[in-house]
């Protein structure tokens, strides 16, 4: 299959890199980059650079019969356009998350996709971070009893990325950006329907879209779920905190460092009360280490090139899209709830 970046940005550059390598691996369904497209001319002329073909235009792709996909990786306001017309020519088609600015726009993709017959999906890669499989695989294995209380967090003190993502009709602000990856690996993890939602959107640096969001998600089986993004954090947090009846397991960052603590015995025979700011505490104070254990985290390791191997077995008719439109589609509910809650500041009670 030959392919080429549409919009040859820091994401373009990275895809560039990483099908190059994945070309290189000799998989059973190949990928080759064919070429990039980009407006700007310095991106076009680091593309000569490294001896990467730039197209004049988009329809230059559209006409080039050898081309068999295209990745689109531009700013998110004009994903729309670039997926229709690819769709039209009978490209199949990788777009970056999220692919559209609502749930509308992500329905009106799906339909011009399957009208036209091409593959489409979205690079939604969290999926495939070690410390997200981590986490999946302590609440599989039960590893700290059954799992009540999740924690997901990424931090930043560097405020919000580069231009484009301070425009609020260029898709910007930092629920698009990094919410769309937490809620999908939310949804993923928790096999539930959604009973309420409450999200709070941080305004720090004044610019017109979140800086920041803290979502809460209560879910029917009777998990408690938060996902926070912030870019005005000066000190790291965890990446993870999970609670279990039996247990805590935390993922320190995405070096994978952390681990669990397991309760040995209920109640603890030699706990002992600690001096807790002006007073005394027994219910606070950490157990005994003879209540306890601790172990390493159950690393997961993700299969290297997972998302462009299904993709390309995908267009290949081998495989299944490991992203499904249902999955997409209610990743934007939820992030238009979340949004409607931020800006009524109400608990949203629809079952999602």
């Amino acid at each position: 299959m030959k392919l080429v970046i549409i919009g040859y940005g820091g994401m373009g550059g990275y895809h560039a890199e990483c099908l190059q390598k994945y070309a290189e691996q000799k998989f059973e369904f190949s990928i080759e980059l064919a070429g990039i497209y980009d407006i700007d001319p310095a991106r076009v002329a680091l593309a000569n650079e490294r001896g990467i073909r730039a197209y004049a235009s988009p329809e230059e792709i559209w006409a080039d019969k050898e081309v068999n996909a295209v990745l689109i990786a531009t700013p998110n306001d004009v994903h729309l356009p670039y997926v229709l017309a690819a769709a039209a020519a009978g490209k199949n088609i990788i777009c970056e998350k999220p692919i559209a600015l609502s749930s509308t726009e992500a329905e009106q993709m799906y339909a011009a996709a399957e009208k036209a017959g091409v593959v489409f999906t979205v690079h939604q890669n969290r999926r495939w971070d070690d410390d997200y499989l981590t986490v999946r695989n302590i609440i599989k294995r039960g590893d700290i009893g059954d799992v009540y209380k999740i924690e997901s967090r990424v931090v930043g003190c560097n405020g919000i990325p580069g231009d484009w993502r301070k425009v609020r009709a260029q898709g910007g602000g930092m629920m698009l950006d990094w919410g769309v990856h937490l809620i999908d690996q939310m949804l993923q993890m928790i096999d539930s329907r959604v009973t309420s939602l409450y999200c709070d959107y941080s305004f720090i640096y004044g610019e017109e879209v979140d800086d920041g969001c803290d979502l809460l998600v209560n879910f029917e089986n009777g998990v408690q779920y938060r996902v926070v993004v912030a870019t005005d954090c000066f000190r790291h947090l965890p990446r993870w905190m999970v609670y279990g009846i039996d247990g805590t397991a935390v993922v320190e960052d995405w070096d994978l460092s952390g681990g669990m603590t397991r309760v040995l015995e209920r109640v603890d025979k030699n706990l002992v009360g600690i001096r807790a700011g002006n007073g005394f505490t027994r219910t606070m104070a950490q157990r005994s280490h003879s209540s306890v254990e601790r172990l390493p985290l159950p690393v997961v390791h993700a299969e290297p090139f997972a998302f462009y191997k299904n993709f390309a077995g995908a267009c290949a008719g081998v495989q299944a899209l490991a992203i499904r439109k249902d999955e997409v589609l209610r990743v934007f509910r939820l992030m238009e709830a979340a949004e409607r809650s931020a800006r009524e500041n109400v608990v949203i009670k629809e079952i999602l």
